[in-house]
């Protein structure tokens, strides 16, 4: 038997249902923001990774599926959702139209890393990319949105915030933090001893203890801004004030990803047992010059599907509810067979989740499976009924019953 790959999941129509709720949701919520959805490749050229996301993350590094094609082209799954959004956005000449433009995406992404619970080697992504805005009324706008979805599934994760500035705020604050961590050399492990030559920043992101507690007295971003960036810092944050949207600044929040600019932020939770990023995010501004030569303000987020549907179970929510079957009808005879195919069929036509039997079962059998599948209703079909044109509707959960005739069905159904 051939098993699934190491850190992937199936989803099975039992859970199936827990998905498609999260992603309405999101879809809503995005869409009452004016944003629209975009759907891109699987796969990217790897250059495209390597000119967005950087050479010096840990993602380019180690963590990319990358292969030939047949004609020799070399082709990455996507390991994140932002650098194919932005490389259609150039492609397509979206920046010669109306701005801003929003856009929100759903997508597998594909990263080479230790399985661990809500981050596989594939897993799903709920991202939103807002182009054409310099303001910092654009990144707050990012925030409230991913604030709102979290407020609308009745979760509260905390919102952390930070700004790291731009190239020439994060020029100074290297040096500082280089001189810092040089100082403190012997006591780095082993990959913050290589991020120190090629990406002083990323020394903040480390979650080994020794590293954790020495950033804890590194030098602040926040002490190294320029005017410009600090007035876009404290300028978000009086919109988020404005807004009633609580936060923390978390001056250690960093991002792996070299395109980022002045404003990071994430969601973080402990119903996960330690404090786990349930949504990351920031701006980016530099990134459409580095893939394509064109340099465009964005900012955005993303979200890991599976995580968040693990916070939703950590924090035991009622909002997420299978969807019942509307009708079972069960049928007796050969004439009722047919009779209950067509009844179903229009039924169906209509909108109504309906099923009969396509099993051969005992009315014994269709009654039970009729209940396993949590039908609301159902019907018992045989010649009587025909011959008559009515029929009982049972309600599964009640056991209250209507005789009704059959062209009503749908009339009952819709009570």
């Amino acid at each position: 038997m051939i098993s699934i790959p190491k850190g992937t999941k199936d989803v099975l129509p039992s859970e199936s249902y827990k998905w498609k709720f999260v992603e309405n949701e999101a879809r809503e919520v995005a869409e009452s923001f004016c944003f629209k959805e975009i759907r891109t490749p699987i796969f990217e050229h790897t250059e495209l990774f390597l000119r967005g996301v950087g050479d010096t993350t840990d993602i380019v590094n180690k963590e990319m599926y990358t292969f030939e094609d047949k004609g020799g082209r070399s082709i990455t799954l996507k390991p994140e959702g932002t650098a194919g959004v932005a490389r259609s956005f150039l492609e397509n000449n979206l920046y010669a139209g109306a701005l801003p433009v929003k856009m929100y995406y759903f997508t597998p992404v594909f990263r080479y890393e230790k399985p661990q619970a809500g981050r596989l080697r594939e897993h799903h992504q709920f991202g939103v990319e807002l182009y054409g805005s310099m303001l910092p009324e654009a990144d707050a706008e990012v925030i409230a949105l991913a604030y709102t979805f979290f407020d609308r599934l009745k979760l509260h994760p905390s919102l952390e915030i930070n700004s790291i500035g731009c190239a020439d705020c994060r020029k100074l604050y290297n040096e500082a933090l280089v001189k810092y961590y040089e100082n403190n050399y012997d006591k780095l492990c082993p990959l913050c001893k290589e991020r120190l030559k090629k990406n002083p920043l990323r020394l903040l992101d480390c979650k080994v203890e020794k590293c954790a507690e020495l950033s804890e007295n590194a030098p602040k971003i926040l002490n190294y801004l320029c005017d410009d960036c600090k007035a876009h810092h404290e300028a978000v944050k009086s919109i988020l004030n404005d807004l009633n949207i609580e936060y923390t600044e978390n001056p250690n929040i960093v991002r792996g990803l070299d395109y980022y600019s002045r404003t990071v932020f994430e969601f973080v939770s402990d119903k996960l047992g330690a404090k786990s990023t349930v949504c990351g995010g920031g701006r980016y501004n530099g990134l459409t010059k580095q893939i394509g030569d064109i340099e465009v303000p964005a900012v955005g987020f993303g979200m890991g599907l599976e995580r968040l549907l693990l916070l939703l179970e950590a924090c035991e929510s009622t909002q997420i509810r299978e969807n019942n079957i509307d009708l079972y009808i069960a049928a007796i005879g050969d004439r009722a067979r047919a009779e209950s195919k067509k009844i179903a069929y229009e039924l169906r036509k209509k909108g109504f989740s309906v099923e009969n039997d396509i099993m051969g079962r005992s009315l014994k059998a269709q009654m039970k499976y009729a209940d396993k599948i949590k039908a609301l209703h159902s019907i018992v079909l045989g010649d009587d009924e025909i011959d008559k044109n009515e029929c009982i509707i049972k309600n599964m959960f009640t056991s209250e019953t209507i005789i009704t005739k059959t062209e009503d069905i749908e009339k009952h159904l819709r009570r």
